[in-house]
């Protein structure tokens, strides 16, 4: 069931070295999402909001699959303890060695190329505070997978990214705007030349 409705799960990210820990090479504890953090997309995830999910989850025997990139055909080890305190949502599970993409996992873990966590899940209620922003009040926790780096905004629908990324792209816009506002006062100026120079010819 899991396979067939993956594509339509948002997601958050949240960065190692800022609310995770990597023991052992293959043993990770932390957060996977803060309460009351504002997101890239401007979304506040509010105090309670996996409570159900994770209920209805260990009620029926099931488990917050540990995903390699959010494909549901990549899992690379087993959460073995997902619940909520007072933080927001705190992870702790075991990457699995006898897994190749498991072991690939860990090697990137200790070099550093792995930027953190992203959350998959749907929203189940949602309001606005009086700022605008949507404050996510109930949430259907899918998987919790390690990532190279999160989905942009534009990835897909409903994808959050982290800033560094986002500012990067901003900083890519600007410098292109920047390039064309320049290319089309040069060529301004050229135009403007050459009609002056035509008629001081005639």
């Amino acid at each position: 069931m899991m396979e067939a409705g993956m594509g339509g799960l948002e997601h958050k990210f949240c960065r190692l070295g800022e609310e995770l820990s990597v023991t052992d090479g293959s043993a990770i504890e932390g957060y996977a999402s803060l309460f009351g953090a504002r997101d890239q997309g401007g979304d506040v995830v509010t105090k309670g909001a996996y409570a159900r999910s994770l209920d209805a989850m260990a009620a029926a025997g099931r488990r917050v699959k540990m995903l390699w990139q959010h494909d549901p055909a990549q899992p690379i080890g087993v959460w073995d303890e997902v619940r909520e305190d007072a933080k927001g949502l705190f992870v702790k599970g075991r990457l699995l060695p006898d897994v190749a993409r498991g072991r690939e996992a860990v090697a990137l873990l200790q070099a550093g190329a792995i930027d953190g966590l992203s959350i998959g899940y749907r929203t189940v209620r949602a309001g606005k505070d009086d700022a605008g922003r949507r404050l996510l009040q109930e949430v259907e926790l899918w998987e919790v997978s390690l990532v190279t780096f999160p989905m942009l905004p534009d990835a897909r629908i409903g994808a959050k990214g982290d800033a560094p990324a986002m500012d990067l792209l901003n900083d890519v816009a600007a410098a292109l705007t920047e390039a064309r506002r320049s290319l089309a006062e040069v060529r301004a100026g050229e135009d403007a030349g050459g009609q002056t120079r035509k008629r001081r010819a005639g």
